[in-house]
Protein backbone atom coordinates (compact mmCIF):
# COMPACT_ATOMS: atom_id res chain seq x y z
CA UNK A 1 0.00 0.00 0.00
CA UNK A 2 1.99 3.05 -1.23
CA UNK A 3 -0.87 5.42 0.23
CA UNK A 4 -1.97 3.90 2.86
CA UNK A 5 -4.64 6.27 4.56
CA UNK A 6 -3.17 8.84 2.12
CA UNK A 7 -6.41 12.16 1.27
CA UNK A 8 -6.56 12.78 -2.17
CA UNK A 9 -8.82 15.29 -3.89
CA UNK A 10 -8.94 14.65 -7.88
CA UNK A 11 -10.86 16.96 -10.07
CA UNK A 12 -12.74 15.87 -13.11
CA UNK A 13 -12.55 12.12 -11.87
CA UNK A 14 -16.15 10.88 -12.59
CA UNK A 15 -14.90 9.55 -15.93
CA UNK A 16 -11.60 8.81 -17.84
CA UNK A 17 -7.99 9.67 -16.39
CA UNK A 18 -9.41 11.19 -13.47
CA UNK A 19 -11.49 8.21 -12.16
CA UNK A 20 -8.46 5.73 -12.97
CA UNK A 21 -5.90 8.13 -10.68
CA UNK A 22 -8.78 7.65 -8.11
CA UNK A 23 -9.20 3.95 -8.54
CA UNK A 24 -5.72 3.40 -8.01
CA UNK A 25 -5.06 5.43 -5.07
CA UNK A 26 -8.26 3.53 -3.31
CA UNK A 27 -6.35 0.16 -4.05
CA UNK A 28 -2.99 2.00 -2.33
CA UNK A 29 -4.57 2.71 0.55
CA UNK A 30 -5.53 5.85 0.07
CA UNK A 31 -9.17 8.21 0.25
CA UNK A 32 -10.46 10.31 -2.40
CA UNK A 33 -12.74 12.83 -2.75
CA UNK A 34 -14.13 13.09 -6.66
CA UNK A 35 -14.72 16.32 -7.34
CA UNK A 36 -16.63 17.02 -10.52
CA UNK A 37 -19.39 19.00 -12.00
CA UNK A 38 -21.21 16.17 -13.02
CA UNK A 39 -22.64 14.97 -9.64
CA UNK A 40 -24.05 11.73 -11.22
CA UNK A 41 -20.67 10.61 -12.31
CA UNK A 42 -19.14 11.26 -9.38
CA UNK A 43 -21.69 9.72 -6.91
CA UNK A 44 -21.31 6.74 -9.45
CA UNK A 45 -17.32 6.81 -8.70
CA UNK A 46 -18.02 6.83 -5.12
CA UNK A 47 -20.36 3.71 -4.84
CA UNK A 48 -18.05 1.99 -7.57
CA UNK A 49 -15.37 2.66 -4.61
CA UNK A 50 -17.33 1.76 -1.77
CA UNK A 51 -17.82 -1.10 -3.23
CA UNK A 52 -14.21 -2.54 -3.36
CA UNK A 53 -14.51 -1.46 0.34
CA UNK A 54 -12.65 2.07 -0.42
CA UNK A 55 -13.36 5.47 1.36
CA UNK A 56 -14.28 8.37 -0.83
CA UNK A 57 -16.61 11.16 -1.16
CA UNK A 58 -18.30 13.19 -4.26
CA UNK A 59 -18.05 17.22 -4.49
CA UNK A 60 -19.91 18.81 -6.74
CA UNK A 61 -17.15 21.52 -7.87
CA UNK A 62 -17.39 23.96 -11.28
CA UNK A 63 -13.03 24.54 -11.01
CA UNK A 64 -13.50 28.10 -12.82
CA UNK A 65 -15.77 28.97 -9.40
CA UNK A 66 -13.61 29.98 -6.73
CA UNK A 67 -15.94 29.62 -4.12
CA UNK A 68 -16.74 26.35 -5.24
CA UNK A 69 -13.39 25.31 -5.36
CA UNK A 70 -12.60 26.30 -1.84
CA UNK A 71 -15.53 25.37 -0.46
CA UNK A 72 -14.94 21.74 -2.03
CA UNK A 73 -11.94 21.54 -0.66
CA UNK A 74 -12.73 22.74 2.68
CA UNK A 75 -15.72 19.96 2.99
CA UNK A 76 -12.89 17.31 1.95
CA UNK A 77 -10.49 18.28 4.63
CA UNK A 78 -13.51 18.23 7.17
CA UNK A 79 -14.62 15.20 6.39
CA UNK A 80 -11.28 13.65 6.13
CA UNK A 81 -8.98 15.39 8.23
CA UNK A 82 -6.23 16.39 5.93
CA UNK A 83 -5.33 16.54 2.17
CA UNK A 84 -2.33 14.93 1.19
CA UNK A 85 -2.31 15.30 -2.70
CA UNK A 86 -3.93 17.17 -4.96
CA UNK A 87 -5.02 15.77 -8.52
CA UNK A 88 -5.77 18.73 -10.88
CA UNK A 89 -7.35 17.13 -13.89
CA UNK A 90 -10.44 18.87 -15.20
CA UNK A 91 -10.30 19.20 -18.37
CA UNK A 92 -12.38 19.79 -21.88
CA UNK A 93 -11.34 20.09 -25.28
CA UNK A 94 -11.94 22.44 -28.49
CA UNK A 95 -10.09 22.38 -31.76
CA UNK A 96 -10.19 25.53 -34.26
CA UNK A 97 -7.71 27.13 -36.48
CA UNK A 98 -6.83 30.19 -34.74
CA UNK A 99 -8.43 32.15 -37.41
CA UNK A 100 -11.94 31.03 -36.32
CA UNK A 101 -11.74 30.12 -32.89
CA UNK A 102 -13.86 32.26 -31.17
CA UNK A 103 -12.21 33.71 -27.97
CA UNK A 104 -15.33 32.84 -25.36
CA UNK A 105 -14.17 29.51 -26.13
CA UNK A 106 -10.16 30.48 -25.86
CA UNK A 107 -10.95 31.86 -22.48
CA UNK A 108 -13.33 28.92 -21.33
CA UNK A 109 -10.21 26.69 -22.32
CA UNK A 110 -7.52 28.73 -20.35
CA UNK A 111 -9.98 29.43 -17.55
CA UNK A 112 -10.73 25.31 -16.81
CA UNK A 113 -7.11 24.03 -17.63
CA UNK A 114 -5.30 26.55 -16.02
CA UNK A 115 -7.83 28.75 -13.65
CA UNK A 116 -9.09 25.48 -12.66
CA UNK A 117 -5.53 24.47 -11.55
CA UNK A 118 -4.59 27.76 -9.98
CA UNK A 119 -7.69 27.66 -7.56
CA UNK A 120 -7.68 24.03 -6.79
CA UNK A 121 -3.90 24.79 -5.77
CA UNK A 122 -4.59 27.93 -3.96
CA UNK A 123 -7.59 25.83 -1.65
CA UNK A 124 -5.28 22.89 -1.01
CA UNK A 125 -2.32 24.59 -0.21
CA UNK A 126 -4.33 26.31 2.69
CA UNK A 127 -4.24 22.39 3.85
CA UNK A 128 -1.28 21.19 2.90
CA UNK A 129 1.21 24.32 4.24
CA UNK A 130 0.33 24.14 8.18
CA UNK A 131 0.93 20.15 7.83
CA UNK A 132 3.91 20.64 6.54
CA UNK A 133 3.46 18.01 3.48
CA UNK A 134 1.56 17.58 0.25
CA UNK A 135 1.65 16.68 -3.54
CA UNK A 136 0.77 18.54 -5.74
CA UNK A 137 0.05 17.19 -9.11
CA UNK A 138 -1.31 18.63 -12.40
CA UNK A 139 -2.55 16.80 -15.75
CA UNK A 140 -0.03 18.81 -18.29
CA UNK A 141 0.36 17.49 -21.86
CA UNK A 142 2.66 16.22 -24.39
CA UNK A 143 1.14 19.58 -25.31
CA UNK A 144 3.09 21.29 -22.01
CA UNK A 145 6.24 20.77 -24.54
CA UNK A 146 4.91 20.65 -28.05
CA UNK A 147 2.52 22.53 -30.45
CA UNK A 148 -0.10 20.66 -32.55
CA UNK A 149 -2.00 22.48 -34.59
CA UNK A 150 -5.67 23.56 -34.17
CA UNK A 151 -4.93 23.60 -30.39
CA UNK A 152 -3.69 27.43 -29.80
CA UNK A 153 -5.77 27.46 -26.06
CA UNK A 154 -5.10 24.21 -25.22
CA UNK A 155 -1.55 24.22 -25.94
CA UNK A 156 -1.16 27.74 -24.04
CA UNK A 157 -2.73 26.20 -20.91
CA UNK A 158 -1.00 23.25 -20.94
CA UNK A 159 2.41 25.43 -21.10
CA UNK A 160 1.14 27.29 -18.44
CA UNK A 161 0.74 24.35 -16.35
CA UNK A 162 3.90 23.59 -16.48
CA UNK A 163 4.79 27.06 -15.26
CA UNK A 164 2.55 27.21 -12.18
CA UNK A 165 3.58 23.85 -11.20
CA UNK A 166 7.45 25.23 -11.33
CA UNK A 167 5.98 28.12 -9.39
CA UNK A 168 4.90 26.32 -6.66
CA UNK A 169 7.75 23.68 -6.21
CA UNK A 170 9.73 26.84 -5.42
CA UNK A 171 7.19 28.41 -3.15
CA UNK A 172 6.02 25.05 -1.47
CA UNK A 173 9.45 23.82 -0.83
CA UNK A 174 9.66 25.16 2.68
CA UNK A 175 6.01 24.11 3.53
CA UNK A 176 7.48 20.40 2.53
CA UNK A 177 4.81 20.79 -0.65
CA UNK A 178 6.24 18.86 -4.06
CA UNK A 179 4.38 20.22 -7.43
CA UNK A 180 5.06 18.00 -10.51
CA UNK A 181 3.35 17.71 -13.99
CA UNK A 182 1.69 14.61 -15.73
CA UNK A 183 2.44 14.74 -19.49
CA UNK A 184 0.43 12.17 -21.30
CA UNK A 185 0.36 11.44 -24.92
CA UNK A 186 -3.04 10.74 -26.85
CA UNK A 187 -5.28 8.72 -23.90
CA UNK A 188 -7.71 6.91 -26.29
CA UNK A 189 -10.91 8.60 -23.80
CA UNK A 190 -14.09 10.25 -24.96
CA UNK A 191 -12.03 13.70 -24.90
CA UNK A 192 -9.48 12.42 -27.65
CA UNK A 193 -12.28 10.38 -29.42
CA UNK A 194 -14.32 13.37 -29.74
CA UNK A 195 -11.23 15.24 -31.34
CA UNK A 196 -10.72 12.75 -34.20
CA UNK A 197 -13.83 13.86 -36.53
CA UNK A 198 -13.32 17.51 -35.38
CA UNK A 199 -9.83 17.43 -36.74
CA UNK A 200 -10.26 15.31 -40.03
CA UNK A 201 -12.75 17.79 -40.68
CA UNK A 202 -10.47 20.71 -39.94
CA UNK A 203 -7.50 19.12 -41.58
CA UNK A 204 -9.28 17.69 -44.82
CA UNK A 205 -7.98 13.71 -43.99
CA UNK A 206 -9.50 10.99 -43.03
CA UNK A 207 -9.86 9.72 -39.40
CA UNK A 208 -8.01 6.79 -39.70
CA UNK A 209 -4.96 9.35 -40.91
CA UNK A 210 -5.74 11.75 -37.82
CA UNK A 211 -5.54 8.72 -35.28
CA UNK A 212 -1.97 7.30 -37.45
CA UNK A 213 -0.63 10.41 -38.54
CA UNK A 214 -1.37 13.27 -36.20
CA UNK A 215 -1.60 11.58 -33.09
CA UNK A 216 0.42 8.40 -33.44
CA UNK A 217 2.47 9.08 -35.86
CA UNK A 218 5.27 10.34 -33.16
CA UNK A 219 5.42 7.86 -30.71
CA UNK A 220 7.55 4.81 -31.06
CA UNK A 221 5.18 2.07 -31.31
CA UNK A 222 1.76 3.31 -32.82
CA UNK A 223 0.18 2.89 -29.46
CA UNK A 224 -2.34 4.80 -27.37
CA UNK A 225 -1.02 5.91 -23.74
CA UNK A 226 -3.79 4.02 -21.41
CA UNK A 227 -5.42 5.65 -18.59
CA UNK A 228 -3.21 3.01 -16.58
CA UNK A 229 -0.44 3.89 -17.67
CA UNK A 230 -0.80 7.89 -16.37
CA UNK A 231 -2.41 6.32 -12.79
CA UNK A 232 0.70 4.50 -12.06
CA UNK A 233 2.96 7.63 -12.21
CA UNK A 234 0.36 9.72 -10.52
CA UNK A 235 0.69 6.93 -7.66
CA UNK A 236 4.64 7.19 -7.82
CA UNK A 237 4.44 11.31 -7.47
CA UNK A 238 1.87 11.43 -4.38
CA UNK A 239 3.46 8.81 -2.71
CA UNK A 240 7.42 10.04 -3.45
CA UNK A 241 8.73 10.69 0.08
CA UNK A 242 11.28 14.00 -0.78
CA UNK A 243 11.68 17.44 -2.70
CA UNK A 244 14.72 15.44 -5.03
CA UNK A 245 11.64 14.99 -6.80
CA UNK A 246 9.38 18.28 -7.82
CA UNK A 247 9.45 21.10 -10.21
CA UNK A 248 9.49 18.30 -13.02
CA UNK A 249 7.26 16.98 -15.71
CA UNK A 250 7.12 12.97 -16.01
CA UNK A 251 6.19 12.87 -19.74
CA UNK A 252 3.93 9.34 -20.47
CA UNK A 253 3.51 8.60 -24.22
CA UNK A 254 4.89 6.46 -25.88
CA UNK A 255 8.17 8.02 -26.30
CA UNK A 256 6.46 10.75 -28.34
CA UNK A 257 7.94 13.60 -26.51
CA UNK A 258 11.56 12.82 -25.28
CA UNK A 259 12.79 15.37 -22.65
Amino acid sequence: MQLQDNVAIVTGASSGIGKAIALRFVKEGGKVAIADINMEGAKAAVAEIEAMGGEAMAVEMDVTDEDAVMSGTDAVAERFGRIDTMVSNAGIQIVHPVEDFPYGEFRKMVDIHLGGAFLLTKACVKHMYPAKSGSLIYMGSVHSHRASALKSAYVAAKHGILGLSRVMAKEGAKHGVRSNVICPGFVKTPLVEKQIPEQAKDLGISEDEVVSRIMLGETVDTEFTTIEDVADVAVFLAGFKTNALTGQSVTVSHGWHMA
